[in-house]
């Protein structure tokens, strides 16, 4: 069930990025709409990868989780807010895009977790 929940947000995530593109491409180059397609679709690849090591129990379950949740999360924060705030104009919340790539920095460093701790389980 995890692993469809973590497919699904994937897909979310890549059709929100596309989405975010193509509103950069037609409504002029806009680097701040760029760079959240980019969050959204690199991550979500990064989730969808993820979720093949999860199922193959390739890596240590619990910080692997962290970091996929942390990867969806981050960067539909970072995206969210650069959205409102070309859109609409305003910020999902004071700091959301710094929160968010916080989030996903925190999550890589939680993959670079499951892969040691993995490695030292298997001695």
């Amino acid at each position: 069930m995890a692993l469809n929940i973590l497919i699904a947000v994937a897909g979310l995530m890549g059709a929100g990025g596309v989405i975010l593109a193509a509103a950069a491409a037609h409504g002029g180059a806009n680097a701040s709409l760029e760079s959240g397609a980019h969050m959204l679709l690199f991550h979500a690849v990064a989730v969808l990868a993820g979720s093949a090591v999860l199922d193959r129990a390739l890596l240590w379950r619990p910080a692997l989780l962290l970091a996929l949740g942390g990867w969806a999360l981050g960067a539909s924060l970072f995206a969210a807010d650069i959205a409102l705030r070309t859109f609409a104009g305003h910020r999902l919340f004071p700091m959301a895009a710094p929160t968010g790539g916080t989030i996903l920095i925190a999550a890589w460093i939680a993959l670079a977790v499951a892969a040691v701790a993995s490695a030292s389980f298997r001695r």
